[in-house]
């Protein structure tokens, strides 16, 4: 297959029904390439009690294409060679990311800045400071383009050295008042995105964009930030994923510190000036980072008898549990686990969770 086809395949699989990253990951892996897995979907969504999956339309995908050709942007595959390596280790990492810019400023070390929208003045300004600092360390400064701290850590970081992922189609600046910025991160350091272009930035694509940020990332600086916020969600992340988290403390007066002085009191480093990041992050950068696709987590699937179904059917419910538990408690083999997992969720029966955890529709 040339490489227009394989990645006309890819994609076509990817924005399939029921096919998210860890289900195209695992695809993959059973039948070899993208072509065969899409042959089998009918099959595999009839093993999960669906009815005929929805096969992405060939004339959409090549809209797609073309519209990012049209974009100057350019697709990653997690089996390229420049695909980030530290976000491939996430199970969950894009099988895709639509670029523009450098590829090569994720190679680097990488560290993520996030904070609060709302940002005080003072906190943007030790953002911008840091980021400046970091920039000058040959360090890669990643953030997700909202108001406040990414605004400010991004504009510190450039020329050259800055990340922008975005929820939204790589074409749609959100919010709007950086659409200048956003154009300045694609054309003097890199841009990244996720859903199609044209895809406009929806509250449920957000906490997928901050995956990407804590992926890319060996450590997570989170500079203000409520209790409740997606700053919080990214450095979970990050600390599943082992990485650093780090927070810059704060007033407890100030409702803007109590989610970094949270993090503080629950063991996350904590961060006055660029020296200190530099010296959480250098025990984690000394460590050999694995190929791209190794952070797939156990063989490929394999085939499951209608016993094995029924077994791990009457185990999942609507509440999360995670695979592991599934494995423990069924007794059966992972890889038929996973084959079972993978037939429900192209059938449409089951939604996997952060942490590894799934659940029935």
């Amino acid at each position: 297959m040339s490489g227009e086809a394989a990645l006309f395949a890819q994609l076509r699989l990817l924005r399939s029904a029921n096919v998210g990253p860890v289900t195209w990951r695992q695809l993959i892996a059973r039948f070899g390439d993208a072509q065969s897995a899409l042959e089998a979907l009918p099959m595999l969504a009839a093993r999960g009690g669906g009815g005929k999956p929805r096969i992405a339309d060939e004339s959409k995908v090549r809209r797609e294409i073309a519209a990012v050709e049209r974009l100057r942007a350019r697709y990653c595959f997690l089996d390229d060679p420049d695909y980030p390596p530290l976000l491939a280790e996430l199970e969950s990492a894009p099988p895709a990311l639509i670029v523009r810019g450098d590829l090569s400023l994720a190679q680097r070390t990488c560290v993520a800045m996030v904070g609060a929208r709302n940002a005080s003045a003072a906190a943007c300004r030790f953002a911008r400071q840091i980021a400046q600092g970091l920039a000058a360390e040959g360090v890669t400064v990643v953030s997700g383009l909202a108001r406040g701290v990414d605004t400010a850590s991004h504009v510190g970081a450039l020329p050259g050295a800055t990340i922008g992922v975005i929820a939204s189609g790589i074409d749609i600046a959100f919010p709007p008042e950086n659409a200048e910025l956003q154009e300045r991160v694609a054309t003097e350091a890199l841009l990244l995105a996720e859903q199609p272009p044209g895809t406009e930035p929806l509250a449920r694509f957000f906490p997928s964009r901050n995956r990407i940020i804590a992926g890319l990332s060996l450590g997570t600086v989170v500079v203000e930030a409520a209790p409740r916020s997606g700053s919080l969600i990214t450095a979970r992340i990050a600390a599943e994923a082992g990485r650093e988290v780090m927070a810059v403390p704060g007033s407890p007066l100030d409702p803007r510190a109590q989610g970094c002085n949270l993090l503080i009191r629950d063991g996350a480093t904590l961060i006055q000036n660029v020296e200190d990041i530099l010296e959480a992050i250098r025990p984690i950068d000394m460590r050999a980072v694995r190929a791209p696709g190794a952070g797939y987590a156990g063989p490929p699937p394999q085939d499951a008898s209608d016993g094995d179904r029924a077994r791990l059917t009457d185990l999942l419910g609507p509440v999360p549990v995670a695979v592991d538990e599934l494995i423990r408690q069924s007794e059966l083999m992972p890889a038929v686990v996973q084959t079972v997992l993978l037939e429900l969720e192209l059938a449409g029966r089951l939604e996997r969770h952060a942490g590894g955890r799934v659940s029935l529709r």
